[in-house]
């Protein structure tokens, strides 16, 4: 499946599943964030995103950093029990934001497909919660 994120950008999804994932997007805040099975701040910070996923009306999107693609990625996320959707395609250059040179690096994406913010290393959920509510006026 194709979505826009934002309305600007065009990305295939798939889900922790290998199944393709119909997710909401345009017009909702999203965080993007990039992980890696090697980056130990990465498998601390996942199930943050997994709190912030189930508990929010933020979209959150994973993307591997080594570009993992099919039944590689499938078992990556697998092993970091990753419960959200993973973007299989790096939404970076689309965004305007280049590739991250530390993990975990966290985007915080507008309703209108803008970052807002760019934030590097570990988060938490009540962190990205406060920034969250801080852009969107909440």
């Amino acid at each position: 499946m194709i979505i826009a994120l934002g309305g600007v950008l065009t990305l295939s999804l798939i889900s922790c599943e290998d199944q393709h994932a119909a997710l909401p997007a345009e017009g909702h805040w999203r965080i993007v964030n990039y992980w890696a099975v090697w980056c130990s701040p990465c498998r601390e910070e996942i199930p943050e995103l997994n709190r912030l996923h189930e508990g929010t009306d933020l979209v959150v999107y994973a993307v591997n950093y080594d570009g993992k693609q099919g039944e590689e990625l499938a078992s990556q996320a697998a092993t970091l029990n990753i419960e959200f959707t993973i973007l299989a395609q790096d939404p970076g250059p689309a965004l305007g934001v280049e590739r991250p040179r530390v993990l975990p690096t966290t985007l915080l994406v507008n309703p209108a497909g803008k970052v807002t913010d760019t934030l590097v290393g570990p988060q938490t959920q009540e962190t990205l919660l406060a920034i969250w509510r801080t852009r969107a006026g909440h």
